[in-house]
């Protein structure tokens, strides 16, 4: 492990920068710290999300299982194939290198870096992961490795300063939501700054009490509307019906009844700070970064967008509303109440308040 020379606690300045960002879109890449990502040039690249995923010499479930992938692992997706075989619920079947996998728990993933922020305001600037998957490090007297999962394609964290990494390269700080003390460093150039406008208030023209979500539990789907009239549909994942509890003691199922939206945040450190990024594993999960949460039931049950499966359509959460990112994005800006910006101070980064009607049934 490399131990640099000053603590992390300090932006970079000018001059150190402007050396370190020449470097570090032409030599991080290639740091022993990193992953190796394959080449992109033979189809689009998928994310294993789950343990162990079965490969099949078919696309369906009944065909041979001809070998495994693992948590983390990318694999070349060379076509999509809707299989006639189902499963019902989800049919889409990926062809990889050797046989095919089921879309479930692939997400779909790029690589894309980026040109490192000089500093940011001391009261952060949201940031996206750019690539697959990123190492987070924590610095406490020398760098070591976070306790809890890497940080996913998608997710969306709290940038706070700019300081210089283990490989004498630009690195981000993040700041938890959770509490000001869980602090911890990624690669600079693995996230991207996401500019106010991608993420401002949308129909903020139709009166609050004319819009409405609802939630359909037997198709899956969420259904927006202003005035009575669908705007917005998306296939969704709620939660899964248990006798158990999930490991905080709360039902798993999502509650039905009417509710509303009082609590909004664009990033959300779910399950414990600590553990496995597994959301079906009945020994807990850390779900750091989970994008675009709009809260509606005070046991902490949420639509969000989800990058740790792709089943969208079939009962998978602890109790949520899972969704598409994209789906849940456009669903953060347009409910209330509004996520006015700029932001002004970290307080800023969670907006309460009573807001749109929500009827789950």
């Amino acid at each position: 492990m490399i131990i640099i020379e000053h603590m992390p606690n300090s932006s970079i300045s000018r001059r150190s920068f402007l050396k370190l960002s020449a470097l570090a879109l032409g030599g991080l890449a290639f740091s022993p710290i990193f992953p190796k990502y394959p080449e992109t040039g033979y189809g689009q690249l998928g994310r294993v999300a789950i343990k162990e995923l079965d490969l099949y010499s078919l696309p369906r479930d009944d065909s041979q299982i001809i070998g495994k992938r693992y948590r983390d692992q990318l694999v070349n997706i060379y076509e999509e194939v809707i299989s006639p075989n189902g499963p019902a619920y989800n049919p889409l079947w990926y062809r990889v290198w050797g046989g095919y996998l089921h879309s479930a728990h692939i997400q779909r993933v790029k690589v894309t870096l980026n040109e490192p922020l000089r500093s940011v305001p001391d009261y952060g600037q949201l940031c996206e992961v750019t690539v697959p998957y990123t190492p987070a490090f924590e610095y406490k007297n020398t760098w070591t490795r976070w306790e809890s999962a890497p940080l996913y394609y998608e997710t969306t964290h709290w940038v706070t300063d700019v300081v210089e990494g283990p490989d004498q390269q630009p690195w981000y700080q993040i700041t938890s939501e959770l509490t000001d003390t869980l602090i911890y460093y990624v690669p600079a150039i693995h996230l991207r700054p996401i500019k106010d406008e991608e993420y401002a208030p949308i129909s903020v023209d139709i009166p609050p009490e004319k819009k409405l979500i609802e939630v359909d539990i037997h198709t899956q789907t969420m259904i927006a509307f202003e005035y009575g009239k669908e705007v917005y549909r998306a296939r969704v994942s709620t939660g899964i019906p248990s006798s158990r509890t999930s490991p905080n003691g709360i039902p798993t199922a999502t509650p039905k009844g009417e509710f509303h939206i009082f609590s909004k945040m664009p990033n959300k450190h779910m399950g414990s700070v600590s553990g496995n990024p597994d959301a079906d594993d009945g020994s807990g999960f850390s779900l750091p970064g989970v994008p675009w949460t709009s809260f509606f039931v005070d046991t902490g049950v949420a639509f969000h967008g989800t990058y740790w499966h792709n089943n969208f359509g079939i009962q998978m959460s602890h109790g949520c509303v899972n969704m598409k990112n994209e789906d849940a994005k456009w669903l953060f800006r347009w409910n209330t109440p509004i996520y006015e910006l700029p932001i002004k101070n970290r307080r800023d980064w969670e907006r309460k308040g009573f807001g749109t009607r929500v009827i789950v049934k």
